[in-house]
């Protein structure tokens, strides 16, 4: 086999030799090779400006990111065994690690599966593909899938807005079986019921399942305000944990109904409330109605998916930060949450620092996480870390 090369820019293969798997259209020789020779979605053999072959990868030329490793070796045949190899690789991971079919069986460049995520809930399968060069090849995941795992339904979840940078259309479909109106799944013992097809992202989120467990523990007896709260990961698990009461907070009804029939399915509704509210505001008529609470969640969606974003997002990270605090008893526990890839661990520390002093409060971090093993971390790609928390406990001023 072999394919058209795509040759870098003098100097422009050290990130890759280090182990990233992307490539900028800025790096790229175009007069080597010009970008009108190539269709979105092509294989190519990407070298460096020798001619040193450096892997075989797939190529959009009208994107940002317009090549992306498949593999360090050359000119490798992308089929049928290639993706059996590495579904089957992610499958024995998650396999070693959870006893459960409830994970993220696919996440991405960490699984070498670039552009691609799959989240498992039982028997249904929630796929995404985010790149042209992943959607090329997506009949025969499908067939990959069904074969591995027999599933009942898979839904290509294909409503995220990355697929608009890479010229794709943002429709979902079902690309086999038939998809229930509400899957259960379990995380930490605990019995959630989800929409897949009209959930966020992919339908649920995986990657605060062990944060969630260690907040539950520490909650009991406790009045706890569960924000941005979705479909009731986090509060859920606290009342089902001996939380006194709990109170969820999301701008999404329908989230909020789920979270609702999820806390009857585990004998906690007595102890639930549900509101549908801007969490700004939500949080500023608790300040002045003088409500308090003696652990808060504070898990925002991402405030800032673009670099040019971060001045604003940091901002609104400052303000939910301060103004939880202001709602929060004395002695009592803040888990503080980011999944913006663009706000580091340095800029949250930051935050809870600053907001803390600016309210004459004393906060020290008794625990850290981030997210869960079933969204694994690549060494070289930076991109794959991208949540972090903190658990914070806070008192009044030394």
């Amino acid at each position: 086999m072999t394919y058209p090369q795509l040759f870098l820019k003098k100097h422009e293969d050290k990130r890759l030799r280090q182990g990233h798997l992307w490539v900028f259209s800025n790096e790229i020789d175009s007069q080597k090779s010009p970008m009108d020779g190539f269709a979105a979605g092509d294989l190519v053999c990407v070298v460096d400006h020798a001619g040193n072959a450096l892997g075989t990868a797939y190529l959009n030329p009208n994107a940002l990111i317009c090549a992306r490793l498949l593999t360090r070796k050359a000119n490798v045949k992308i089929g049928e065994k290639f993706f059996r190899q590495r579904l089957r690789q992610a499958l024995t991971l998650r396999e070693r690690l959870f006893d459960q079919p409830y994970y993220r069986l696919v996440f991405g460049e960490s699984d070498g599966l670039p552009g691609l995520v799959i989240d498992r809930y039982g028997s249904v399968l929630s796929v995404q593909i985010t790149t042209v060069g992943m959607e090329c090849h997506i009949e025969l995941l499908v067939k990959l899938l069904v074969e591995f795992l027999a599933p009942e339904a898979v839904l290509l979840k294909n409503d995220t807005g990355q697929r608009e940078l890479e010229g794709l259309n943002t429709e979902a479909r079902l690309a086999f079986g038939v998809l229930p109106d509400r899957s259960e799944i379990v995380e930490n013992g605990t019995r959630f019921l989800i929409n897949v097809a009209a959930g966020q992202k992919t339908g649920w989120f995986y990657d605060h399942r062990n944060a969630r467990a260690r907040f539950a523990s520490l909650v009991k007896g406790a009045r706890v305000l569960d924000l941005f709260s979705y479909a009731g990961g986090w509060g859920i698990q606290a009342a089902v944990a001996g939380a006194a009461e709990v109170c969820c907070v999301d701008s999404s009804d329908s989230a909020l109904t789920l979270a609702a029939a999820s806390a009857g399915l585990n004998g906690v509704a007595d102890k639930m409330g549900f509101v549908r509210s801007d969490v700004f505001e939500f949080l500023k008529q608790a300040r002045e109605g003088r409500r308090h609470y003696d652990a808060i969640v504070l898990d925002p969606p991402a405030l800032i998916k673009r670099k040019k974003d971060f001045k604003s997002g940091y901002e609104a990270y400052r303000r939910l930060n301060h103004l939880a605090l202001q709602v929060l008893e004395a002695d009592g526990i803040l888990v503080s949450a980011s999944c913006s890839h663009h706000l580091s661990r340095d800029n949250l520390h930051e935050i809870l620092r600053s907001s803390a002093r600016h309210i004459d409060r004393h906060l020290v971090f008794f625990g850290e996480d981030g997210q869960g093993s079933d969204h694994p971390i690549h060494p070289a790609v930076p991109e794959t870390e991208y949540l972090k928390t903190f658990f914070c406990a806070v008192s009044p001023s030394l």
